[in-house]
């Protein structure tokens, strides 16, 4: 019987030792599980690299360099968080890693769209992301602003160079006078303070195609990638007409802070220098895809190259908006002024010449 228990006892040793072994396996070497979503389709550019590139290179390195395993569950195409509520999902944890638009947080995120206040700036998204690098250096505060709502910035994102695609040809602004045109966010001022008459439509541009087709809108200011085979909104709008709004970097990959803080501290320097690869990898990806989309849109549709007269003459009309808007944003508390100046400069060291140099006082 002293030997029966003795066994039992030893037995319940063993047990103990292997279930402690098990527990404390994890902290040495564990598979990392990795909610990753955008309310985007991979068809669009930033939301195909956070899939091809972010991901395959984040478990590359991670395996690589570490004892570690990385599993993905994906969300894309807004399977987990719509466009709309990336930024709530990364916050409330729903989902680890998520890439979103700034236009869709104008109340949170106020200072963040900083290039859509000084539009027809540089349509190169290379030059575009490294412009929005130096501001989010020189003003910490931009990156601590994440930080409210319980997640940390990976990476900028810039999109493609902005046009206008429409159903109808035109060729000066007077002639979108009355046009019901789609944007998102803060650009839908680029129509509203032209004073030309312009009705601006607002909605996420996985919607843009049906409000086209129902005559709810009649166009809307688009790089020319979605226009074409992303989106295929040149089924409904025959017309892309290229007037240079600018690249605009108002998209960001953020992590939720608690999967942040739970993660090994020897993983968050990878997850940093791939998501700092992935910030350029789209910014390169982008202007490569430039040309080849606006030729695809030639292919297919009518595309008009506006001249440089219609361009300088929409700038004119908004060059009172900077001002304005800065000003709105400063009795807020925002260093909007100090930001749009340092943005201006930025843009003049990349080697940019504004159309009409907006004066921010």
């Amino acid at each position: 019987m002293k030997l029966f228990k003795k066994s039992l006892l030893s037995l319940a040793a063993a047990g103990f030792v292997a279930s402690s072994l098990a527990v404390a396996a994890p902290a040495d070497a564990k598979t990392i599980t990795v909610r990753i979503a955008s309310g985007h389709p991979p068809t669009v550019v930033y939301a195909g690299l956070m899939k091809s590139f972010f991901q395959t290179e984040l478990k590359k390195a991670i395996e690589a360099k570490t004892s570690h395993k990385v599993k993905f569950i994906e969300g894309y195409s807004g399977s987990i968080v719509k466009v709309f509520d990336t930024f709530e999902g990364i916050q409330n944890g729903i989902v680890d890693v998520g890439g979103f638009c700034f236009c869709f947080e104008a109340s949170k995120l106020k200072m963040h769209a900083f290039q859509i206040m000084l539009p027809f700036g540089t349509m190169d998204p290379v030059k575009s992301v490294a412009i929005a690098a130096s501001i989010y250096k020189q003003f910490p505060s931009l990156e601590k602003r994440f930080q409210k709502f319980n997640q940390t910035m990976l990476a900028r994102i810039g999109d493609g160079g902005y046009n206008i695609g429409t159903n109808f040809p035109w060729k000066k602004v007077s002639d979108l006078k009355g046009r019901k045109i789609l944007g998102a966010g803060l650009n839908l001022n680029w129509m509203k303070e032209a004073g030309v008459g312009i009705i601006a439509v607002t909605d996420g541009l996985p919607g843009w195609y049906k409000k086209i087709q129902n005559g709810v809108a009649e166009g809307g200011i688009m790089f020319p990638s979605a226009w074409g085979p992303v989106f295929k909104l040149h089924e409904v709008g025959k017309y892309y007409t290229t007037i240079g709004f600018g690249s605009i970097t108002w998209h960001a990959l953020n992590v939720n802070n608690r999967f942040w803080n739970s993660l090994p501290s020897e993983v968050k320097p990878i997850f940093k220098e791939v998501a700092a690869r992935f910030e350029l990898k789209v910014g390169e990806f982008n202007k490569v895809g430039y040309k080849k989309d606006i030729n695809w849109l030639r292919k297919n549709i009518t595309v008009s190259d506006l001249p440089a007269s219609v361009r300088l003459d929409w700038a004119k009309k908004l060059a009172h908006w900077p001002q304005k808007y800065a000003n709105q944003l400063e009795k807020e508390g925002y260093p909007a002024k100090a930001i749009l100046n340092a943005t201006l400069d930025e843009a003049e060291k990349q080697g940019y010449k504004w159309p009409v140099r907006y004066v921010v006082k």
